[in-house]
């Protein structure tokens, strides 16, 4: 009964999810369950979107490994780098507002750094940055940076501001537009940028440019919960063990725009729907939309948080999809454009494989019988 009544609160637009004038989203948590029971985790929700609303959710199993309360329709997972996506099209509003150019550079946005940034950084470019081929590190650990982020007590803004210093301080990893290299602090510095020219705190800029334009009430930054009290998710280490919100139930805040976001299914169905072409609510222009999600030269193909995956026949042609997970935590993400149609799959366990697995059995209900791959 409680779970036919949070279906329906979705469908009055209250708690979350999109309000579908057929009718609420189609219960699926029975299509989840043997999947978290396969892969031994501890819960699961997921979500498909379809024609701009949310037309399948689910959730099984429990907050906590070992304590009796049960995933609930508004609870909040933990997205990791799907939060990448969020920033990317952060920074597609502020170019639509000509408070940004894709063509930007570090040097440009930053001239107060010019004599401590590499002359190799000076070029690098937003679009750069956000498609992975602006030479930035993927490891964090050189000349002790890393260690320097965590323990770091002055506001996110001034972390991402470590973060640009410490990395555009030394040669690039990779020459600029040369090389993919897969970069959390690429991204930290895209955010970065954002907040300089808007004058806002990325946090900020994200709730009032996205959050609240799309509705998502759940969203916020961080393991998700109070320590006090079992009253949302808790991430979960490999080995089964659960992870109380705090120091340590994160990555530090310095890589927020690279993977630090949390929502509930529901309003991460929300942003996700804002990506296809039956949107609701048009954040960005067409044409920075087909911007945001049109791969860099070369391979792989990685548009702006987002990797295209070529002959998906399930999706009618070429698919939008990332992955997160801050090791605690697994969310999936998978669009399918040419279908109007998304699949999303949070766990609080890094399990790929039954994101994965939740995603094929999703995509084979809706599409009767059509397999995803």
């Amino acid at each position: 009964m409680k779970r036919i009544l949070d279906i329906a609160v979705v469908l009055l637009g209250l708690i979350t999810g999109s309000v579908c004038a057929a009718g609420p989203p189609k219960d699926v948590s029975e299509l989840l369950t043997p999947i978290i029971q396969k892969h031994d985790v501890p819960g699961m929700a997921a979500a498909v979107v379809r024609g701009g609303e949310t037309v399948a959710l689910g959730f099984t199993g429990v907050r906590t490994r070992g304590k009796p309360d049960k995933i609930a329709v508004a609870d909040r997972f933990h997205i990791g780098s799907d939060t990448k996506a969020m920033t990317a099209m952060l920074c597609g509003i502020l170019v639509d507002e000509g408070k940004l150019k894709w063509d930007q550079t570090l040097g440009e946005t930053f001239p107060e750094l010019k004599k401590s940034m590499h002359a190799q950084y000076q070029g690098v470019t937003l679009e750069q940055l956000l498609t992975h081929r602006g030479g930035a590190p993927g490891d964090l650990t050189k000349d002790e940076l890393w260690g320097k982020l965590w323990q770091h007590k002055g506001t996110p803004t001034s972390a991402h501001r470590l973060l640009l210093q410490g990395v555009t301080s030394q040669p690039p990893e990779a020459p600029p537009g040369e090389k993919y290299n897969y970069s959390n602090a690429g991204y930290s510095i895209a955010g970065h940028m954002a907040e300089k020219v808007a004058g806002k705190s990325w946090e900020d800029l994200l709730r009032q440019r996205i959050f609240r334009r799309l509705g998502m009430t759940t969203a916020g930054f961080g393991a998700p919960g109070a320590r006090a009290k079992n009253d949302q998710p808790r991430g979960h280490k490999a080995d089964g063990t659960p992870v109380e919100p705090g120091p340590g139930a994160d990555n530090p805040v310095a890589i927020g725009p690279a993977g630090i976001v949390h929502c509930s299914i529901g309003d991460w169905a929300k942003f996700a729907a804002a990506n296809l072409p039956s949107a609701k609510t048009k954040l960005v222009k067409a044409e920075t939309l087909e911007k945001l999600h049109t791969s860099a030269a070369g391979e792989p193909k990685y548009a702006m948080g987002w990797i295209i995956a070529d002959n998906q026949p399930w999706a009618g042609g070429p698919a939008l999809t990332h992955d997160g997970s801050n090791t605690m935590w697994y969310a999936a993400a998978w669009l399918a454009p040419k279908k109007d149609f998304a699949v999303l799959v949070a766990c609080n366990q890094a399990s790929d494989k039954a994101c994965n697995d939740a995603r094929v059995a999703l995509i084979g209900d809706h599409f009767k019988g059509e397999r995803g791959r």
